[in-house]
């Protein structure tokens, strides 16, 4: 368990942290491993690395590994991706069964069954705390990266989620300007769907989709309100169906009822949801910037594609979103090369690798230097970041039961088969686990 005093840091706290990410530089320094055997002709022996990772940290893996190639000529790293629910089972049963991979995917903080605090528990993951970078972790991230006060996990930085527009489809639809207020987000949608466009592309059939929308509305219906309200729940003095998770459920069955989805979201794939917004079928997608480099591709211009805030209440002033550590990786414990893994991760702790994968993905970089670059996509919601932006929800919640549950109902809301009052129930049920 983190320190208390760290983990229970009030969301406003937790992101004036987050301001001084721009003063920060990383240091670095290389780790130390095991020494190589060496071939018949004294040459050192190739390492063979493994890695399993989700399909978002390929571009900047590829991108990495190529640049280590360079540097440690005698590893040779292996990359495999797969799809976020399939990691989540696979590599974890996997690491109980003790073969899994050198390296692999970890999700920050506590909320998944591949989270850091999870697995780090279970005796899984190696310690990182020796190396150089984890001593520039901002204190507000620290809960995200560290358990019982040690480093388990790599993330480059952090991501936004909002949405990921076409800004030819807005023109086209006679929108001159993101909106700013929910009210104009709802005036958006009817511009949109008059135009003949979807405003809004739904892959519900994705299971991790389905959270997106609730997450971007939740900063603004829960914690604007009460910022102090993860510390709370904890303590059971609060809940979902007692706080303004029933209001972001309402609003998001309210873009449904008023048609502003695609046809059969439960039946629409997170690569279809891609292609209709970057194809201007569709207006927008509600995402996380993380993925802003799938829609790019798909995009006959990748200028043609931006990103805006969600505003989740009516007064421009009461808007809040969710910022959160990227998804990054960390090295077995029990694997067969925990040294050469873990120099890797020493590799990409070092600042022009936080730059290369920050940049990759459009996050904000864990620590910046000169050479540091942020999305201008992702530049309206800077302002955001010092005292008005929350980590995802997962990342505090005390279990890995939540978050399952939580896509689970959101599909069922979206089919008619249950009531919001029976969604929050069913969440607050997998909270008290």
């Amino acid at each position: 368990m983190t320190d208390l005093r760290e983990a229970r840091m009030s969301r406003v706290q937790f992101f004036r942290m987050m301001g001084g990410l721009a003063a920060a530089a990383a240091a670095s320094a290389a780790c130390s491993t095991k020494p190589q055997t060496t071939t018949a002709q004294g040459q050192p022996a190739a390492t063979q690395l493994k890695f399993v990772g989700v399909a978002d940290q390929k571009a900047a893996m590829d991108e990495l590994v190529a640049a280590y190639k360079q540097v440690k000529p005698a590893v040779s790293l292996t990359t495999t991706f797969a799809p976020t629910d399939q990691v989540q089972t696979s590599v974890r049963t996997q690491l109980g069964a003790g073969n899994a991979p050198d390296l692999h995917v970890v999700y920050p903080g506590d909320g998944s069954a591949m989270s850091m605090s999870q697995i780090a528990k279970a005796g899984l993951l190696a310690d990182l705390s020796d190396q150089a970078w984890t001593q520039t972790i901002p204190t507000g991230f620290k809960p995200a990266f560290q358990s019982d006060g040690k480093t388990y996990m790599y993330s480059a930085g952090s991501s936004v989620i909002g949405a990921v527009y076409n800004t030819k489809a807005f023109q086209k639809a006679g929108i001159d300007a993101p909106p700013t207020t929910w009210t104009e987000f709802l005036a958006v949608c009817d511009k949109l769907k008059k135009a003949g466009i979807t405003p809004i592309a739904l892959g519900a059939q994705t299971p991790w989709v389905t959270q997106l929308i609730t997450y971007a509305l939740v900063p603004s219906t829960v914690y604007a309100k009460d910022p102090t309200f993860d510390d709370k729940q904890r303590a059971g003095q609060t809940s979902f169906a007692q706080s303004g998770w029933r209001q972001a459920m309402e609003m998001y069955l309210e873009l449904q009822k008023r048609g502003f989805f695609n046809d059969n979201p439960n039946g629409t794939t997170f690569e279809q949801q891609t292609s209709m917004v970057a194809t201007g079928k569709a207006g927008m997608a509600i995402q996380v910037s993380a993925v802003l480099p799938d829609f790019r591709k798909s995009a006959t211009s990748p200028s043609d594609l931006s990103m805006f805030p969600v505003p989740g209440a009516d007064s421009a002033d009461q808007v809040w979103i969710p910022a959160g550590v990227v998804v990054g990786l960390g090295a077995s414990a029990k694997g067969k090369n925990v040294a050469e893994a873990k120099a890797f991760i020493d590799f990409l702790g070092k600042q022009e690798s936080i730059n290369r994968w920050a940049k990759a993905i459009s996050a904000i970089p864990l620590t910046q230097d000169s050479s540091s670059t942020i999305d201008p996509a992702v530049q309206s919601f800077l302002p955001f970041t010092k005292d008005r932006a929350v980590p995802f929800m997962d990342q505090r919640w005390p279990n890995a039961e939540v978050q399952p549950v939580h896509f689970a109902v959101i599909q069922e809301l979206l089919a008619g088969k249950i009531k919001i009052d029976d969604a929050l129930k069913k969440m607050d049920e997998a909270y008290a686990k």
